[in-house]
């Protein structure tokens, strides 16, 4: 996330503090997944710009990613790979494709605002789909590098 100029570093260190403290029941259920994860071939590292643990080759699911908190779970072994927009593959137009470590990213600060309120929010909004803003704000900064806020 990058600091705005006014803010002391401290300061936002201490905000990304907070926001991690806020959101670690939705990291902890990630890491509880990537641990089992981990017992059929996956991998972890940590990714600072992400401020996440990524599991890669995470064994289920469609592929892509998926992230609780500040855990990313990958089915793919490079979180830097491009992939589609959702109102690309909705049929909605042509989008130039993405970094999915950049959508992912953009999900990673909207649970440190959040918290625990997320993935009730996020399901309410539609779940996985383009009609859902969480979605449509991460696609958003991953094409602009701003507006991950869903109600931005």
């Amino acid at each position: 996330m990058r600091q705005p100029s006014p803010m002391p570093r401290f300061v936002f260190r201490l905000l990304l503090l907070v926001g991690a403290l806020w959101t670690l029941p939705n990291t902890l259920f990630g890491l509880l997944l990537g641990g089992v994860g981990l017992m059929f071939g996956a991998h972890a590292h940590w990714r600072r710009r992400e401020l996440a643990l990524v599991f890669h080759r995470w064994p289920w699911g469609p592929g892509g990613a998926i992230t609780f908190g500040n855990v990313i779970l990958h089915t793919g072994d490079d979180l830097d790979s491009p992939c589609v927009t959702y109102a690309h593959r909705a049929g909605r137009g042509e989008e130039p494709s993405i970094v999915l470590a950049d959508h992912e990213r953009a999900h990673v600060y909207q649970y440190l605002v959040l918290g625990p309120l997320f993935l009730p929010l996020y399901l309410v909004s539609g779940g996985i789909s383009v009609r859902n803003r969480f979605e449509r704000a991460a696609d958003r900064y991953a094409s602009t590098g701003r507006g991950w806020w869903p109600w931005a």
